[in-house]
């Protein structure tokens, strides 16, 4: 089909890239190379065709002939461009030299404008600007909602926690305990047994005990008056009679009453006494 017949039934019966506005009708197909819609700019209506297209920041150069027209998936030819715009400009010159010159003026154009932009891309990507985040009204009260829930939950963990204690001291369960949660149970356990452990010890180290001179039996005290009366007789008569008179020896204690009474005044002072009757 000849491009004057493909023309007339895009413009007068209907085209799905035309876009009908009060200043003037445009072309929406992306190898469109101006983005106007006429005879000379329309990619349909022309057998020889090329266009610049960007891909990532990168340009390529498509052209389209006659004979790739019964090759739909090789109807395009696509050259990378360099970066450089001179480069650019050559390599177009060369891959389009015996085109027509209106074409070739037309891609020329496309390019100049289409560095502009790239150019103006990369300055506003290093311009640092302020961003504006929006943040939904929904989410926000969704967040705090959970966070009163979460608050919440601690605090009944934490009440539970003081009213199981409660009731395991006043020994409520007794014996038994039903629907306890057990790692609570437990951990109080290990509470009470670390309150527990240093009473333990310091009753084990207050065993030793100090008492005071004055703290002394009442029959050791009347020992201590016989002994005080048998020395006064000694020093009035003559020490014959003293030694002729017999001497009651008082029986010696048990290991366990020695071993209660370390440490008191009275049965040093009673020990001594029964060396001094021996001899």
């Amino acid at each position: 089909m000849s491009d004057e017949v493909i023309w007339h039934c895009l413009r007068h019966n209907h085209c799905s890239f035309m876009a009908k506005i009060e200043t003037g009708l445009f072309c929406r197909n992306p190898y469109n190379a101006t983005g106007i819609c006429n005879r000379s700019s329309c990619p349909l209506a022309n057998s020889r065709y090329a266009t610049i297209r960007d891909h990532d920041g990168i340009f390529y150069l498509y052209m389209k002939t006659a004979e790739r027209a019964h090759l739909p998936n090789k109807l395009w030819e696509r050259v990378k461009l360099p970066r450089n715009y001179e480069k650019a400009m050559e390599v177009i010159k060369k891959h389009l030299e015996h085109w027509p010159e209106l074409l070739v003026h037309k891609i020329k154009q496309r390019l100049t404008k289409m560095t502009q932009y790239r150019i103006r891309m990369r300055r506003l990507q290093l311009k640092v600007r302020e961003k504006i985040m929006t943040v939904p009204r929904k989410k926000a009260q969704r967040d705090l909602q959970r966070l009163e829930k979460a608050e919440k939950a601690a605090q009944l963990e934490k009440s539970i926690e003081s009213e199981l204690m409660e009731r395991l001291r006043k020994g409520v369960y007794g014996g038994e305990i039903h629907n306890v949660p057990s790692k609570q149970f437990h951990t109080i356990l290990d509470m009470e047994k670390d309150d527990l452990a240093p009473e333990i010890e310091e009753e084990e180290e207050g065993e030793i005990e100090y008492v005071e001179g004055a703290d002394i039996e009442m029959g050791e005290m009347e020992d201590m008056e016989d002994f005080q009366g048998f020395s006064g007789e000694d020093d009035d008569g003559d020490e014959d009679d003293g030694l002729d008179e017999p001497v009651t020896m008082r029986p010696k204690r048990s290991g366990s009453d020695i071993r209660s009474k370390i440490g008191r005044k009275s049965t040093k002072v009673i020990t001594e006494v029964n060396h001094l009757f021996q001899y």
